[in-house]
Formats: C-alpha cells, structure tokens, sequence
C-alpha cells in the first residue's frame, strides 16, 4: 500500500471509530461519557493508579485527567487517596459501584454493536472478525 493509500484508511478508520463510538453511545444509557468511561476501564483493569501516569495512559493532560476522576469521585464511581509512597500525589481507584457501572455500561454497548454486526452481510462480519486482529495490534502497540 502506497502512503496515499496508508493516509486514506488511516482517515477512514478514525473517523469510522470516532462515529461508531459516538453513535453507540448515544444509542447506549444515559452515563459517563467516553474519557470517563476510558479511565474507569483503565483503573478497573490495573487497579490503584497515580493521576499522572492515569493521564499518561490514556493520552490526556494530567489537569485533564483531574477533572474526569473527580467528576468520577463526585458520583462515586471512584475514590482518590494520597499516595502512600509520595503524599504529594494521589492515587484513583475505581470503587464497586463504579465497577458495576461500567460493566453495565459496556453489557449495553456490547449488545447494541451485536445487533448491528448482526445486520451485516456474512463476507462484511468476516472481513470485521478479520480486521480485529490489526486494530488490537495497533492498541499492543501502545501497551508495550
């Protein structure tokens, strides 16, 4: 593939996963929007974690990030406490209930994108099962 052609399925697979994601959302129950919903998964995988490398992860601003934890923190979805090894810095956990949450939040989600997978040609669910590969390469990529 050429570098125009490299250049115009980047284009179109960012701009396709901006929408799909938009459009679940929005078909999806009311909740947390993407960034919120983001670093709660992140939290819930990894467990305790200082704003800052939070940030780092998920390719925000640490003042950024701030917001969205306490956003979370707010409505329960996780707590903040010092950092135990550096009081300067704080740690976020996401909580039971932030847990539940998300995972509700992603059951819906995951159950709208089947419906919609469903509706789609054999030979197109195939070429997306296919093409699942790559994109979860891309995301090793950045968990290296």
């Amino acid at each position: 593939m050429d570098g125009s052609a490299t250049e115009d399925v980047a284009g179109r697979l960012f701009l396709a996963v901006g929408r799909l994601s938009r459009s679940l959302r929005q078909a999806g129950t009311p909740g947390p929007g993407h960034g919120s919903i983001s670093a709660l998964a992140t939290l819930a995988a990894h467990g305790p974690m200082r704003l800052g490398d939070l940030a780092a992860k998920e390719g925000v601003a640490a003042a950024t990030m701030s917001r969205i934890i306490a956003g979370l923190v707010e409505v329960g979805y996780a707590s903040r406490e010092p950092d135990p090894v550096d009081r300067r810095a704080w740690l976020a956990t996401a909580t039971e209930e932030g847990e539940r949450m998300l995972s509700g939040v992603r059951s819906t989600r995951v159950r709208e994108l089947n419906r919609r997978i469903s509706r789609l040609a054999p030979k197109l669910q195939a070429d997306l099962a296919a093409g699942l590969v790559a994109l979860e390469a891309l995301l090793a990529d950045e968990e290296d």
